[in-house]
């Protein structure tokens, strides 16, 4: 019985850092909106978010897309952003200089889809 309460009170204190962890949207710096246009490529379609590459200032960069629930509730779907595809991007670069974007819209098809 110590053993489970130990275990419950440790999950207790890992979850909300996991969540923490996850979710830090602060590290993304929202005063730079980035726009590209460009085919994507290694396009993940999964939770707990999509991913995909863009080529971007000369480097190749992490797209931070939005859970998929959330994407095809909004009309975007998997076969929207195959890699190949050309897409306009719009989205927030990480703060540390990572080639990373946190994407708040695409554009695709001419449709436009918020996904935050």
């Amino acid at each position: 019985m110590r053993t489970l309460a130990v275990a419950v009170v440790a999950l207790g204190l890992l979850a909300p850092a996991a969540g923490f962890a996850h979710h830090g949207w602060s590290s993304y710096d929202a005063e730079k909106v980035i726009k590209v246009t460009a085919p994507l490529s290694d396009v993940a379609w999964r939770n707990p978010h999509g991913s995909a590459k863009v080529d971007y200032q000369k480097r190749t960069w992490t797209v931070v897309l939005a859970p998929v629930a959330r994407m095809e509730g909004r009309g975007l779907t998997e076969a929207m952003l195959t890699s190949g595809k050309p897409v306009t991007l719009e989205g927030y670069p990480r703060r540390d200089g990572t080639p990373e974007m946190r994407i708040e819209r695409v554009t695709v098809q001419g449709k436009t889809v918020e996904l935050r």
